[in-house]
C-alpha cells in the first residue's frame, strides 16, 4: 500500500445490504502482504512481503496470561509466551467462519450502531457490556479462562478518558490485555493514547456530526477508507504521542465540509456507495450560505492537523477518532471489516500450531461448557449456506446463558426478553367492525364527524388527527369517547423522594365506565404495567382482515417526558404539574381513511359478551350527519375562540438573558466533551379561568395542519391537550417494522415563492442543521439497533426538507425490523424520550438538561398516540402543543445546541417557534 490522501465526496446509497455467506466469512485479503516494511501492522510483517506467524501453546498459553494479569505469577512464563509469539512459522491463509467481539459501551448513544455493523461483519452479534458491568477479575475470566472473545471494541462516549467514571474498566483493558486485538472508537481512541502517556486536550474547535477529509499511511485498518464523520471535542495531542503509538491517520485540512446528501439511502444502510460529485455542488449554495456560525475561540491545539487514527507498535491495538458507524461515514463499515481481517490474521498465528484435525474447533476458540446452545448455533453457521437463515439462527437463539449474562445486566432496564408475565388474568378480545366507503367527504370530513359524534361535550374524548395528509405523510385518523364495558381511564403519577427527585414507581388511578375507581402503587412503573396488560390480551387475527390500519382498539393517550426514569435515567430533578401518563382504554372508536375517504367503526368486547348496540347507534348518527353540522362548525370557526376571562398576562420561564446564559452552559458542556448536542427547552404560561378548549384545537388544526396532530381531553384531571405535531416518535406496524421520523432543522416560510425556495435551500445546505440532524439520526439508529434484527436498521430518507403551513423542516426516516423476542412496550423503552428532544449521548444529555432547565417539561417532549391491543403502536413527539391544565395554559419550545450554535441566534430560533405557535392561536388567549 502507498500513502494516500482521500478527498471527500458525498455519495448516494443505492445498493442493498448483501446478505451472502461470502460477506459473513471474510476471504483472504491481499492486504496481508506488504512491500513497505515500515508499515508495522500488529508487528507481524515479514520484510519482503510474507506473513509470519508463530505457535500458540493453546490452554497453557492462556493460563499464563490469566495468571500474569490476575495473580502475578512468574514473569518468566510471560517472557516465554512472548518468545513463542515471535517464532516465525509460515501457514496457509485460513479464515474463521465468524469472530466474537466484546463490545464495551461507554454509556454512549451510538454503541448499538457499532453492534449492528459487527453483527453482520462478524457473523455473530457481539456481547455488549457497559464499562462498569464487570470487575477486572470477571473480565479476565471471560477473556482468558473461557476464551469467550476474539477481539474487543471500545465504544465512543461522553467525557474524557482521564475521568474514571467516564472510561470505567477500559484503561486497565488497554494496558494489560496486550495480546488481544482491540479497536477504540472516539473515546476509546483517546483512551488508547491516554493510557500510554499521551495528553488529551481540547480540539481547536469541537467537531460533532460534521465531515472531514482524511489522510492515512495505508495501514491495514484504513484499507479502502475514504471520508469520515467526526464527533469530538477532545483530541490526542500529537506532539505528546509516545514512541509506542504510531499515527496512522489525520485530518488533511482544518476545515470541514457540509453533508449535502442524496434523498435515498437505499433499502439497507450499507455505507457501500458510489461517489457522486454532482450532488456536492449547488448553484444556490453561494446565495444561501452554509449556515455555520461559530463565534467561539476554543484555543488551539499544538498541531493544526488532528490525529484520526493510531496503532500500537507491538500490540494489536488500534484507535480511530472519528465515528465509522455513522450513517454519513461512507464505507465506514470497511473499518470494522478491516478490523476483522486484523483479528483473523492475528489468531491465525496461534491456530497454526494445532493439528489439522483441530482446525475447525480452534478457529472458533473454545467456549465454556455452560454455553452449549450458543456453541451449537455457532457450529450450525458452517453448515448453512443461506446467510439470512444463519442470521436468524443467531439472532433468535436463546443466547441468554452464561455467555450472555453480562449483556443481560445492561438489558434489564429495557426488559427486552418477551417472556410471559404474571397478570391479573388473560383476556380474550373479540373485534366487530363496519366500513362505509367514500363517506367521509359526504358528511363534511373528519372535523364534522368528530364534532357530530363526540364534540357536544368533548369530555373524555380523543382524536388522533392526521390533519395534514399531503405527500403521504399520514393516512388515518382515529377518534372516540367514553365507551362500553371495557372502557377505562388511567392516570399515573411518579412517586417522589424526600429530595424532590423521582426514581421510578408511582401511583396508578383507574376509573371504569360505571365510575368505579381505585388507586394502586406500581413499584415497577407505568410502562411495565402497560407491557403486562398488552401481553395479557388474546385475539383472533382473522377478525381484522380487511382493515388497512393497525389500531383496532386499546390504549390512547400520552406519556410525559419524566417517564424517562423508566427508560434508563437515574432520577428526575423536577416534578411535573400534569400527570406523568394518562390513557383511555378505548373499546369503541371511529377510523377515517383519508386516502380512500372511507369511514370505519370498530368495537371490541370480551369473548363472553356480544355487544353491537354501539355499532348500531354510531352508524345511525354517522349516516345522519348533514349540512346542519357543517354550518354549525362554520359559525363556530368564524369566531375561533371565546374566552370568558384571562387573569394575567403571558409569563416565560426564562428571560432572554437567562436563556442565552443556558445556551452558553450547553456550549461549555459540548466543549468539554460531555455531549455532542443538547436540546434545550423552555416554556411560556398564562393563567386562564375558562375557555373553549376544543374550539382552540379546531382553530389550531385549521391554521397549522399536521400529520401527527391530536386532541385529548381528560375531564377528571381538568386537562386538555391541543397538539399540532409534525413529528413521529416511533411506529410499529403489522409487518413488525419500526419507524422513526425525527425533525432537526427548522426555518420560517418566506413571503414570496422565490424567497420560500431560497429559505428551503438555506435550510438544506446549512452545515449546522445538517450536523444537528445527522447526530439525531445516528442516535435513533442506535435506539432501534437495540431492538431490531442485525442488519435491518436503515435510513431510507436522510435530511429531507418538508414544508408545512408556517415552516420548512429537515426530516429523516429511520426503519428497522423488530426482533421477535422484543415486546412493543420495550421498543418504546429503548427509544424514549425521542432523541430529537434530548440530544446525544442521550443519558448524559438528559442529566445535563435536567440541571440547566428550571422546571419539568411535563407532557411537552413526551409522546401522544395509541397502543393497540394487538401490540401495534404509533406515537408522535409532543411539540407545537398547547397544554391546558387546572386554569393554566402552556406552550413549550426550544432548539438543539451544537458546537456551531450562537447563543443569540438560538434565542431567536426559540422565540420564532413560540411566535409561530402564537400566530396559529391568533385572537386566542395568548394574544389577548
Amino acid at each position: 500500500m502507498h500513502e494516500g490522501k482521500i478527498t471527500l465526496f458525498l455519495a448516494k446509497m443505492n445498493s442493498p445490504l448483501r446478505l451472502f455467506s461470502s460477506e459473513l466469512t471474510c476471504p483472504a485479503s491481499e492486504s496481508m502482504q506488504y512491500t513497505n516494511s515500515s508499515l508495522r501492522v500488529s508487528c507481524f510483517i515479514k520484510k519482503g512481503g510474507g506473513v509470519r506467524v508463530s505457535n500458540r501453546n493453546g490452554r497453557n498459553a492462556k493460563a499464563v496470561v490469566c495468571c500474569q494479569l490476575m495473580h502475578s505469577h512468574k514473569e518468566e512464563e510471560s517472557n516465554e509466551r512472548k518468545r513463542k509469539l515471535q517464532e516465525p512459522v509460515l501457514v496457509p491463509v485460513q479464515k474463521a467462519d465468524f469472530v466474537r467481539t466484546l463490545l464495551i459501551d461507554n454509556y454512549d448513544s451510538y454503541t448499538y450502531n457499532v453492534y449492528q455493523e459487527l453483527s453482520i461483519i462478524n457473523g455473530v452479534p457481539p456481547v455488549v457490556i457497559q464499562n462498569d458491568d464487570w470487575t477486572w477479575e470477571e473480565l479476565c475470566h471471560y477473556l482468558y479462562e473461557e476464551n469467550a472473545f476474539d477481539n474487543i471494541v471500545i465504544s465512543p462516549g461522553p467525557g474524557s478518558p482521564a475521568c474514571p467514571e467516564d472510561i470505567g474498566i477500559c484503561l486497565q483493558l488497554l494496558l494489560k490485555c496486550w495480546d488481544i486485538p482491540i479497536l477504540g472508537v472516539c473515546l476509546g481512541h483517546q483512551a488508547l493514547g491516554y493510557v500510554h502517556g499521551a495528553q488529551i486536550v481540547h480540539a481547536s474547535e469541537p467537531i460533532h456530526g460534521r465531515l472531514s477529509e482524511v489522510e492515512h499511511n495505508g495501514c491495514q485498518l484504513f484499507h479502502d477508507i475514504p471520508s469520515v464523520v467526526r464527533y469530538h471535542s477532545l483530541v490526542i495531542d500529537s506532539e505528546s504521542l509516545p514512541e509506542e503509538l504510531i499515527p496512522i491517520a489525520w485530518t488533511s485540512s482544518t476545515s470541514t465540509l457540509p453533508f449535502i446528501g442524496s434523498k435515498d439511502f437505499g433499502k439497507f444502510n450499507t455505507h457501500e456507495v458510489q461517489p457522486d460529485q454532482s450532488i456536492f455542488i449547488d448553484p444556490f449554495l453561494a446565495k444561501v450560505g452554509s449556515g455555520s456560525s461559530n463565534q467561539f475561540d476554543y484555543g488551539k491545539t499544538r498541531s493544526a492537523r488532528v490525529l484520526m487514527g493510531i496503532k500500537h507498535s507491538t500490540r494489536p491495538h488500534y484507535g480511530v477518532q472519528f465515528h465509522p458507524e455513522s450513517v454519513a461515514t461512507c464505507y465506514g463499515n470497511q473499518i470494522f471489516k478491516n478490523f476483522r481481517e486484523i483479528t483473523d490474521d492475528y489468531w491465525l498465528r496461534f491456530r497454526s500450531s494445532f493439528k489439522e484435525t483441530h482446525a475447525h474447533s480452534n478457529a472458533c476458540m473454545q467456549i465454556s461448557s455452560a454455553n452449549r446452545l450458543y456453541r451449537e448455533v455457532c457450529r450450525s453457521i458452517s453448515a448453512e449456506n443461506n446467510a439470512v437463515d444463519q442470521l436468524k439462527k443467531i439472532v433468535h437463539a436463546d443466547r441468554h446463558l452464561e455467555y450472555n449474562k453480562a449483556e443481560m445486566k445492561h438489558l434489564e432496564m429495557f426488559n427486552m426478553v418477551n417472556t410471559p408475565h404474571a397478570t391479573t388474568g388473560s383476556k380474550c378480545l373479540k373485534l366487530k367492525w363496519r366500513k362505509f366507503g367514500h363517506l367521509a367527504g359526504q358528511v363534511g370530513g373528519a372535523k364534522s364527524i368528530f364534532c357530530g359524534l363526540f364534540g357536544h361535550e368533548a369530555e373524555n374524548t380523543f382524536w388522533l388527527d392526521s390533519s395534514s395528509t399531503e405527500k403521504g405523510r399520514a393516512r388515518f385518523s382515529f377518534m372516540g369517547g367514553k365507551g362500553g364495558s371495557l372502557w377505562k381511564h388511567l392516570m399515573f403519577r411518579l412517586s417522589h423522594q424526600s429530595d424532590g427527585s423521582s426514581k421510578g414507581g408511582g401511583y396508578l388511578s383507574t376509573e371504569d365506565s360505571q365510575g368505579s375507581a381505585e388507586t394502586i402503587f406500581l413499584e415497577e412503573g407505568f410502562l411495565d404495567f402497560l407491557n403486562k396488560e398488552l401481553q395479557s390480551y388474546h385475539y383472533g387475527k382473522n377478525e381484522c382482515e380487511g382493515l388497512p390500519f393497525d389500531f383496532h382498539g386499546g390504549y390512547v393517550g400520552y406519556i410525559g417526558y419524566d417517564l424517562k426514569v423508566e427508560c434508563g435515567v437515574k432520577s428526575n430533578r423536577h416534578k411535573s404539574k400534569t400527570p406523568d401518563a394518562c390513557f383511555f382504554f378505548a373499546d369503541n372508536l371511529v377510523a377515517i381513511d383519508h386516502k380512500n375517504d372511507d369511514v370505519y367503526i370498530l368495537a371490541i368486547h370480551e369473548e363472553s359478551s356480544s355487544i353491537t348496540q354501539w355499532l348500531d347507534d354510531t352508524e345511525e348518527k354517522l349516516l345522519s350527519l348533514n349540512g346542519s353540522v357543517r354550518v354549525a362548525l362554520e359559525i363556530q370557526n368564524s369566531h375561533p375562540l371565546t374566552f370568558y376571562s384571562c387573569k394575567a398576562g403571558l409569563a416565560a420561564e426564562k428571560s432572554r438573558e437567562q436563556y442565552i446564559e443556558d445556551v452558553k452552559k450547553c456550549l461549555n458542556y459540548i466543549k468539554d466533551g460531555e455531549s455532542y448536542e443538547l436540546c434545550l427547552t423552555t416554556q411560556i404560561r398564562k393563567p386562564i379561568e375558562e375557555l373553549n378548549s376544543l374550539g382552540l384545537y379546531l382553530h389550531l388544526r385549521e391554521r397549522n395542519p399536521a400529520p401527527y396532530a391530536a386532541w385529548l381531553n381528560f375531564s377528571k384531571e381538568n386537562l386538555s391537550i391541543c397538539c399540532s405535531s409534525p413529528e413521529r416518535f416511533l411506529q410499529l406496524d403489522r409487518k413488525n417494522i419500526l419507524e422513526d421520523k425525527p425533525i432537526k432543522g427548522t426555518i420560517a416560510r418566506g413571503a414570496t415563492k422565490e424567497e420560500n425556495e431560497l429559505l428551503k435551500l438555506k435550510l438544506q445546505f446549512s452545515e449546522k442543521d445538517q450536523a444537528e440532524n445527522l447526530m439525531i439520526v445516528d442516535l435513533l439508529r442506535n435506539d432501534l439497533g437495540r431492538v431490531c434484527d442485525p442488519g435491518s436498521v436503515h435510513v431510507p430518507r436522510l435530511m429531507d426538507v418538508e414544508s408545512y403551513a408556517t415552516v420548512h423542516t429537515m426530516v429523516s426516516t429511520i426503519r428497522g425490523k423488530k426482533r421477535s423476542d422484543v415486546s412493543a412496550i420495550n421498543c418504546v423503552k429503548a427509544a424514549f424520550p425521542g432523541g430529537s428532544m434530548t440530544g446525544a449521548p442521550k443519558l448524559r444529555s438528559m442529566e445535563l438538561l435536567d440541571s440547566i432547565e428550571s422546571c419539568s417539561r411535563g407532557i411537552y417532549s413526551g409522546c401522544i398516540g395509541f397502543f393497540s391491543y394487538n401490540q401495534r403502536f404509533d406515537l408522535n413527539i409532543v411539540i407545537r402543543t398547547v397544554i391546558i391544565h387546572e386554569g393554566e395554559a402552556s406552550i413549550g419550545a426550544g432548539g438543539a445546541i451544537v458546537a456551531l450554535s450562537n447563543p443569540e441566534d438560538e434565542y431567536e430560533e426559540m422565540v420564532l417557534k413560540f411566535c409561530l405557535e402564537l400566530i396559529c392561536q391568533r385572537n386566542s388567549f395568548f394574544l389577548s
